[in-house]
């Protein structure tokens, strides 16, 4: 199953803020949220893209906003207003934290950036977000693996107890001997080398399972949140 990063990153968001990080009024107003905070795509995407000229100018900039040239001959680009009166500044001029109504945890801020990137091929896959140091210091600690022992068969019993197994033989006094060991409690049987032939039980560690199963590359068609189509479909 494929993850849509995109709207992993904008779900997030929402549910730390409780309102949209990209409120959108119309796909005009969507595209100029997303560049008020994450900035302007790459040259490279604008050129692949077939409609870049419907929301960015010949000169670069978003039409949403106005080249303004001073006295003294430079040049600042000014946000505009949407339809219901919303401010939207030039791009990447809105703050995280402040997007984020004052979040202050640059690991959750770095996190989401790396899921809302403009490029598909640079955005955070699913693997990578599992790695990220925000993720794991949330994950459940993995359960200690228990220390090995070695616990005696259940035919050894306490140290003054003799071990009576399966293959005992009988003597021709009547007595009961193991590899050389009598069973009178004398010790080992006359001048007999004493072998222990019992086996121990062997404990095994339980294999620990992963804390998450292994997911599918990014589905590089990822759609916007709160439009409902595709990013390339406003931009292509």
């Amino acid at each position: 199953m494929a993850i849509d990063m995109w709207s992993l990153g904008c779900i997030l968001s929402e549910l730390l803020t409780g309102m949209p990080l990209f409120p959108g009024e119309d796909e005009s107003d969507q595209l100029s949220c997303i560049i008020e905070i994450i900035g302007m795509p790459s040259q490279k995407l604008l050129d692949s893209s077939k409609r870049a000229r419907n929301f960015v100018s010949s000169k670069g900039h978003p039409r949403y906003c106005t080249l303004t040239t001073l006295p003294d001959g430079t040049t600042t680009l000014q946000g505009s207003r949407s339809k219901r009166g919303k401010h939207r500044g030039p791009p990447a001029t809105k703050d995280w934290s402040q997007a984020l109504k004052n979040c202050d945890d640059p690991s959750f801020i770095d996190f989401l950036k790396r899921c809302l990137e403009w490029d598909p091929t640079l955005r955070m896959t699913p693997p990578q977000a599992l790695r990220h140091s925000w993720l794991r210091r949330r994950l459940p600690k993995p359960p200690a693996e228990p220390a090995p022992t070695n616990r005696p068969s259940a035919v050894l019993r306490h140290h003054h107890h003799h071990i009576i197994p399966a293959h005992q033989q009988q003597t021709s006094n009547g007595q009961t001997s193991v590899a050389g060991r009598t069973n009178s409690g004398s010790g080992v049987n006359g001048g007999g080398t004493y072998t222990s032939h019992h086996h121990l039980y062997h404990t095994t560690n339980n294999t620990l399972s992963k804390a998450f199963p292994s997911t599918t590359e990014l589905n590089r068609h990822q759609k916007l949140p709160h439009i409902g189509q595709p990013l390339n479909a406003i931009l292509d």
